[in-house]
Parts: C-alpha cells; sequence; structure tokens
C-alpha cells in the first residue's frame, strides 16, 4: 500500500467511526487518542484547541443537532467569504454537512451547494441531516478530493473545513479545485498550517496525520502551490495559534514525547483562513474593422 492509499485508508476509516458514533448519540471523535481535528480525546476533560467554539450561536441555533456535534474541522469557511443567491458551491471533504447547510441558507433556493466526501457513514449522516433542516438545494457527492466529480468552470465558490490537509496528495487536491471553479471563482478554505518545519516525529505520526497536524502545509508552501496550480491573490490568515498547552492536548495519547514535542510546536501549528481566486476570464477581442474600398464594401 501506498503511503498517499495507506493515508486516505485510515482517514476514511476514522472518519467513518467519527459518524457512526453522532448516529448512535455519542460525540464526534476519529477513534484514536489524537485529538485537533478529530475531536477532543474521550475522556480528556478539555475543550479541543482546534475544534471548539467555532460557529455564533445564530448559526447553529439553525441546524441539526448531529451537523454540529459531527463538526470536526479548524474553522468557519462559511464566513471566509461572501455568498450571493444563486451562486454554486462545493465543500471538500463536507463531513456532516455543517458548513453545507450553512452555506445553502445563504445561496438560497436559486443557489446550489454540493458537498463532496469519500466516507459513506458520513454521507448517511449528512443527507439525514439535510433532511432535518429541510434543505432542498443541497446535493451531497461520494468521492476524493483529489478527483471531483464535477465538470470544468461549473462553481463559484470552493470552501472546505480542516480537510486539504488530511489528502496524501495536496497539489492534486489544488489543481482539481482549480479545473471545477469558474472564471472569476473563489476558494476559501478554513485549514490547519504550519510555520517552519514539524519535527520528523510529528510527520510520521499517523495519529497526528489524521488529527489535522502532520499533514498540514507550511503557509508560503500552501500559498506556492495556489500560485503554480493557477490561482492568484493566494493569502494565508491565521485565526488560531497554538501555544504549549494546546500543543500538550492535541499529542496527548499518541505516544510521542510529549513534553519535548509540546515544545517545539507551540506557535508553529494554526488554524488559518486560506483564499485565493481563478483568474477572471478575459474578454473576447474585439475584431478590427476591415479597410475596404472596392465596390462590394464601398457602396
Amino acid at each position: 500500500m501506498s503511503g498517499v492509499t495507506e493515508i486516505r485508508e485510515t482517514v476514511r476509516a476514522r472518519y467513518g467511526e467519527a459518524a457512526q458514533r453522532v448516529m448512535a448519540g455519542g460525540v464526534a471523535t476519529c477513534g484514536g487518542p489524537a485529538s485537533s481535528c478529530c475531536g477532543a480525546a474521550p475522556g480528556a476533560g478539555a475543550k479541543d484547541p482546534i475544534t471548539s467554539d467555532l460557529y455564533s450561536a445564530g448559526e447553529t441555533a439553525v441546524l441539526p443537532e448531529d451537523a454540529i456535534v459531527a463538526s470536526l474541522g479548524c474553522g468557519n469557511p462559511t464566513a471566509l467569504t461572501a455568498l450571493h443567491p444563486g451562486d454554486v458551491v462545493l465543500d471538500l471533504g463536507s463531513g456532516g454537512g455543517i458548513d453545507v447547510l450553512l452555506s445553502a441558507r445563504r445561496v438560497g433556493p436559486t443557489g446550489k451547494v454540493y458537498g463532496l466526501d469519500m466516507t459513506d457513514e458520513m454521507l448517511a449522516l449528512a443527507r439525514a441531516n439535510a433532511a432535518k433542516a429541510g434543505a432542498e438545494n443541497v446535493e451531497f457527492l461520494k468521492g476524493e478530493i483529489e478527483n471531483i466529480p464535477l465538470p470544468d468552470n461549473s462553481v463559484d465558490v470552493i470552501i472546505s473545513n480542516c480537510v486539504i490537509n488530511l489528502s496524501g496528495d495536496k497539489r492534486k487536491v489544488l489543481q482539481e479545485a482549480f479545473r471545477v471553479l469558474k472564471p472569476g471563482g473563489r476558494f476559501a478554505v478554513s485549514d490547519v498550517v504550519v510555520r517552519g518545519e514539524l519535527p520528523p516525529a510529528v510527520r510520521k505520526s499517523m495519529e497526528l496525520w489524521v488529527g489535522c497536524v502532520a499533514g498540514a502545509l507550511e503557509e508560503q508552501e500552501f500559498k506556492s502551490l495556489l500560485t503554480d496550480v493557477g490561482f492568484e491573490g493566494a493569502d494565508v490568515e491565521p485565526t488560531r495559534i497554538y501555544e504549549f498547552e494546546d500543543a500538550r492536548t492535541f499529542l496527548s495519547g499518541t505516544g510521542e514525547d510529549l513534553e519535548m514535542l509540546a515544545r517545539e510546536l507551540s506557535g508553529c501549528v494554526m488554524g488559518a483562513f486560506v483564499r485565493a481566486s481563478k483568474p477572471a476570464a478575459k474578454p473576447e477581442p474585439v475584431a478590427a474593422a476591415r479597410s475596404c474600398c472596392g465596390p462590394d464594401c464601398c457602396g
């Protein structure tokens, strides 16, 4: 099994377990000891530094409880960019559907929101949540974010919530995002990013990869990748910088040297808004008027 395949199958299994827990009336965690975007480890006794307090009471009040409980993100991508009535939105790694449902309210009945997820259990949970919410302008698709099952130039806005870091082929994800966006379309995601180099022990930890830390891109690398695949105006805006105690929380139970790695990671891992746009279509050149002095065009 290749490294990319191993990562994908591990993520699929862990997030499937998280959906099953929610459907059984429990709390969304990815089943391992690590927290971060897997949700706080069972019995941790503290708020998770990455996933907690991301949405306002006004937003959550209109959503099914299971959509809120299943949220395993690191930000609120629906607050990142203006959504307009009639927009077509795609949520990469839509999970239990919280960001799809919030976006659907903003684009209205003339708009459409797609949620893409590779996990059957999450798709079942999201569809159930959409039915509870009475959302008719949403559609959940099964697929991988490295191979988006939508045509070229079909989406106005791409959002995502702490999912791109889980991919083992981030260049392919961004290439696909660029492909399906319409000219002038916007890329506006929340993700975990890092400043500087992560310790090798962190990069090699599957628990921390599933927990959204080990696979996080370095912020300059993220911007460079976006530019390389064709985006313009790439920007990374930190929203939460995780300090020593936060690092202790998401390292807990991973089997790593907790104190040493927490010191190394303090201030280096952060939640961030990542924005970019696909260049607008160039106007068609206006044909130059023909010069003609013959009898056929000079009257």
